[in-house]
């Protein structure tokens, strides 16, 4: 079964995405600025429609857009808004940090994980900017910490999915059954297939990977 990620700006779509057969759906606002913690109020009324009808949530926590360089006020704005998603039920948490060296920033992320305890988690596209020959050792970092997902386009979101095929399936092949690479950037209801057959992966994602 290949899993198909609706990625959604708000509430407004997400009825007719799961009408037409998403299986989970990514919450966040901004998208213009590579997604942003969604309102509370968007994210209570999404989770709630969306329990009623079998399909979980995971909720972007991300306090601004731009790069993935994190003060230690933003990191306590992050964790607020963890403990509120958490509040309104959200299934799983969309979460990334990188320090100077453009390597996961284990501290933010392990402070971060402590109030997602229990909940579904999935490294977003920040891996994209970690150093390609370093990303086989992320995998197995963000593993160790049990997350379940990584969502890259496999280089640059500059580039098209297709250009990405053979170091996307390196990603897929290395990951194994450890962790679900979630294939995403330009993956659309009318080319996911292919990218499932040139990748490997089972995980899909995008902002129109149902057609609506």
């Amino acid at each position: 079964m290949i899993l198909k990620e609706f990625c959604a700006e708000n509430f407004t779509h997400v009825p007719e995405a799961i009408q037409a057969g998403v299986n989970r759906i990514e919450l966040c606002d901004n998208l213009a600025f590579g997604g942003t913690t969604p309102s509370t109020g968007v994210i209570e009324e999404t989770v709630k429609y969306a329990h009623e009808h079998n399909v979980p949530i995971m909720t972007i926590i991300r306090p601004r857009g731009g790069d993935f360089y994190y003060n230690d006020i933003e990191l306590k704005i992050m964790e607020l808004d963890i403990l509120e998603a958490v509040k309104r039920g959200t299934d799983g948490i969309v979460l990334g940090a990188l320090d100077e060296n453009n390597w996961i920033d284990e501290e933010v992320v392990e402070n971060l994980l402590i109030p997602a305890e229990g909940l579904q988690t999935t490294f977003h596209m920040a891996f994209d900017s970690i150093d390609p020959d370093r990303q086989f050792e992320a995998i197995d970092w963000l593993v160790d910490h049990e997350f379940d997902n990584i969502l890259t386009h496999g280089d640059t979101e500059t580039t098209k999915i297709e250009q990405n095929f053979d170091h996307l399936k390196e990603l897929v092949d290395y990951a194994g059954d450890r962790i679900n690479i979630l294939v995403g950037g330009g993956v659309r209801f009318d080319n996911y297939e292919q990218v499932v057959a040139k990748t490997g992966t089972k995980n899909v994602h995008g902002t129109s990977i149902v057609k609506i």
